[in-house]
This record gives structure tokens, C-alpha cells and sequence, in this order.
């Protein structure tokens, strides 16, 4: 057998819970191999100079674990493993391919800005004012007091046409449309899913894992192009009307009709992702789509723009049936939402502080982006700046020839949120590149675009 090293620390209690700790990383970092005879209990407790008690213990619990195996009459060997690899050596290429600089968006929101004290004071509401009984599972399909805010904002704000029975919370809006498409897969056979391109690489993945063939249609200046989905003979249609991503278009009044024109005539299925509604500049917003069929679109919406990603707090808004479906699927995927968070966002909700703190956002954001498109225009006039009448970005059309990467990586480096364009093509198309303003102060934007300029003068690029 070869040597085996163990360290035993009399200062700490749990000896034989040390021992077994000891072995246990031995195997699994294949210093102990599969089959390897283990010294008689009495040798080795004499060589650690333990009881023999302590090493019998360790032993056991080994053996309990699937690590070793221990008959009669051949003595204790290591059990044998086919695959023991490092957990984190297996993770971290997992990882790596999940997803470019997460927390570095384009999209991303100025998380600085969270509205701490007035959420702590609705979360410390929510604790010392609910029966503990709600803190129980719940309807997976969301707390009511949320659905009924969320119904009656939406109606307020969005234009739409919802009720509460007709409202599943979720965690956020790729969850929303994963749920919403594992529903369709399971009642059209083939489903084929009408998508914007360019569109959010980052869902593509999600929408393919949720049983959808993907069938690209353009977006021009007028959003999605409805005469040229008319002959993808697609049974639903993923769409962002508010603020396309990554083009930033706003569907046109014609397209709008148009695309319900389609639906109608199809018996297709609409899925409104909306994206940046909360965030509308110049105007107020425009309304969603499902406010004009609530029985054909499924709205997808969430806060991860308007307070913070990492709340993954979002609702889905479908038919009826459409709706107890997916209520059934999130039921028997994870349980539903957590709890509190959701009794929180009812009571922001209820007090005005989401309509306050969105107030405050839009004149900041527009101070952003005002900024931005300045120093470009004074400092890269080349560079044409579109989708800047709502959101968080804004997509700049770089001159023929010049290279997505080598404008993003110097970006990065000074600071600014940015993303090459031709990723989230499904068709090859001119250069382009988004750039976030949300984390950008308006009295650093020249800077930053100066900065830029220069560095892509080192480059060559003219």
C-alpha cells in the first residue's frame, strides 16, 4: 500500500471525524486508489497513536458513505469509482461557457441606486405584521396581495388587461417565457417560435432547452418585420415592442396592428417579453400588446430593470387556461416564489414607492443617456448613435470595416458596459455595438468617450 500521510489535530475535538476527513480527500484526490487495502484498524491507530475505537469509527463512517468497502476475511479497501473527479475543477469550465462578464451588462441598472430604506421599511413590514402562517408553501403561483397589485398596476400603467387569477409570479422573465414555452411545446407538436434578429443571445440557449424551434425574423427601423413572419409559418412569436434588444427600436403603431393582425388569421400565439417599458424618455410609455388581445399575447415582465436583477422577481400574464398551466409547471418545478420578497413588492407597490423610485430613475437615466449621446456625437461623429427614445442602452452603429471587439475590449477598460452586436445575430449584418448608460455618471461620459477615441486611434481605426 502506499504511504498514507494523516494529520491529526489534538488541539480540536472529533478525532475520528478527522480521520475521516483525512482519508476522505485522500480517495478523492486519487491518493488512495480504487482497491487500495487499508491498514488493520490496530496498525493504524497504533501509528497515530490513537484508540483503536477512533479509527473503527472512522472506518465506518467511510464505509456508510460509499468510500470504502470492508468484508471478512479481506479487510478494508478503498470502494472502487469510476469517475471521482475534482468538484471545482468540473465546475469552472461550466461556467466560463454560461455567459460573458456577468454584473457588466449593458442592460444592467445602476444597482447603486436601490431604494434600500424604503424596501427594508416594506420588508420590516411584511415581518411584523404577517401571520407566520403565509410564510408557509403557498400557491405556486404567487401570493395574492401580490397578483392583485401587480394586476392593478399594470392595468394602470401598461395598458393591459389582466386579472389576478390570470397572473403567475415567476423568477423573472427568462423563467416566465421557459414556463410559457414548456407549456406550448407539450400542445403543438414542433412548436416553432418566431424570434427578433437580432435578438438577446443570452436567451437563446433558454428558448431552444424549452422544446422551440427558432425561426429569425429582420428588425428594421419599423421593429419586428410582420409581411416577412408571414412566410416562416411559425405557431408564436417571442417579441419586445417597448424597446427591442439590441436595436432599441420601439414597434411601430402599423407593425403593432399588423402583428395581431397575424395572430388572429393564425391562431398564433404572441409572447411579450417587455423589456425597458418601465423606462420611456420622451414620452409616457407605450402600452403592451396584451392590452389588445389578452387572449392571444402572454406577457412576460419583471423588476430586474425598474430595482435589481438579483431579486428575480417577475409575472407572466396569460389566457386563462394558458395561465393555470403554467401555474401547474412552476408548481412542479421549484414551489414557486419566495415569500417575503413577494409580500414586500405588494407593499412597495401599494405605498407608492415603485412609482417614486421609477420617477426618480427615468430623470437620472435620461441625464445618462443625454450625456452619452453628447460625447459621441462630439468626440466619435462617425459613429451613429440609435434606440435611445426608452432603456438603458443604446446601439451605435460603427462605419464599414471597423472591427465589434476591438471598439468593446478598450469600452470595457475604461469603464463603459458594452457588448459586440454580431453575437445576437442569427443573419451576418453590419457592424454595431451596445453600450450601457445606467452606470455611467453624466459628468463622466465625456471622459470616457474621449478616452475611447483615443484608443481606437492607437488601433488604426479610422
Amino acid at each position: 500500500m502506499a504511504d498514507l500521510h494523516i494529520l491529526i489535530n489534538r488541539d480540536q475535538g472529533g478525532i475520528a471525524g478527522q480521520v475521516a476527513s483525512e482519508l476522505r480527500e485522500a480517495i478523492r484526490h486519487g491518493r488512495l486508489t480504487p482497491g487500495t487495502r487499508l491498514p488493520a484498524s490496530r496498525d493504524l491507530a497504533t501509528d497515530l497513536q490513537v484508540s483503536r475505537g477512533v479509527v473503527v469509527e472512522a472506518y465506518e463512517q467511510l464505509v456508510a458513505e460509499g468510500f470504502l468497502i470492508s468484508r471478512v476475511g479481506a479487510g478494508t479497501q478503498v470502494a472502487p469509482a469510476p469517475s471521482r473527479g475534482s468538484v471545482a475543477a468540473a465546475a469552472r469550465p461550466e461556467v466560463a461557457a454560461c455567459g460573458p462578464h456577468y454584473g457588466h451588462r449593458p442592460t444592467s441598472p445602476d444597482l447603486g441606486c436601490f431604494p434600500r430604506e424604503r424596501w427594508l421599511a416594506s420588508v420590516r413590514h411584511v415581518l411584523t405584521t404577517m401571520h407566520s402562517d403565509v410564510f408557509d408553501y403557498g400557491d405556486p403561483g404567487g401570493v395574492l396581495e401580490l397578483r392583485d397589485e401587480l394586476a392593478g398596476y399594470l392595468r394602470r400603467v401598461r395598458a393591459a388587461d389582466v386579472h389576478p387569477d390570470n397572473l403567475v409570479i415567476v423568477g423573472g422573465v427568462a423563467q416566465g417565457l421557459s414556463l410559457a414555452l414548456h407549456v406550448l411545446a407539450k400542445r403543438i407538436d414542433g412548436l416553432r417560435l418566431a424570434v427578433e434578429d437580432p435578438n438577446s443571445h443570452r436567451q437563446v440557449p433558454l428558448l431552444r432547452r424549452a422544446g422551440a424551434e427558432l425561426v429569425p425574423v429582420p428588425v428594421d427601423d419599423q421593429g419586428f418585420d410582420v409581411a416577412a413572419l408571414r412566410a416562416r409559418g411559425a405557431h408564436a412569436v417571442l417579441v419586445t415592442p417597448a424597446h427591442q434588444y439590441p436595436t432599441g427600436v420601439v414597434l411601430s403603431p402599423a407593425r403593432r396592428a399588423a402583428l395581431m393582425e397575424w395572430a388572429a388569421e393564425t391562431d398564433g400565439v404572441v409572447l411579450e417579453d417587455d423589456y425597458d417599458a418601465e423606462f420611456r424618455f420622451d414620452r409616457d410609455p407605450v402600452g403592451c400588446l396584451q392590452g389588445l388581445a389578452p387572449g392571444r399575447v402572454i406577457l412576460s415582465g419583471s423588476v430586474s430593470k425598474a430595482l435589481a436583477p438579483g431579486l428575480r422577481l417577475g409575472w407572466v400574464a396569460a389566457p386563462a387556461d394558458l395561465a393555470e398551466a403554467i401555474r401547474q409547471a412552476r408548481g412542479e418545478l421549484d414551489l414557486g416564489s419566495p415569500v417575503i420578497d413577494q409580500y414586500a413588492l405588494a407593499h412597495f407597490l401599494r405605498t407608492g414607492g415603485y412609482d417614486k423610485h421609477l420617477r426618480r430613475m427615468r430623470r437620472e437615466y435620461r441625464r445618462r443617456r443625454d450625456a452619452l449621446v453628447k460625447a459621441v456625437a462630439e468626440y466619435l461623429p462617425e459613429v451613429r448613435v440609435r434606440g435611445i427614445e426608452a432603456g438603458l442602452h443604446a446601439y451605435l452603429d460603427l462605419p464599414p470595416g471597423w472591427d465589434e471587439d476591438a471598439f468593446v475590449g478598450p469600452a470595457r477598460e475604461l469603464g463603459l458596459a458594452a457588448d459586440p452586436v454580431g453575437p445576437t445575430r442569427l443573419t451576418p449584418g453590419p457592424p454595431a455595438v451596445v453600450v450601457g448608460f445606467a452606470r455611467l455618471p453624466a459628468h463622466r461620459a465625456a471622459e470616457v468617450i474621449q478616452g475611447l477615441k483615443v484608443r481606437m486611434s492607437g488601433q488604426n481605426i479610422d
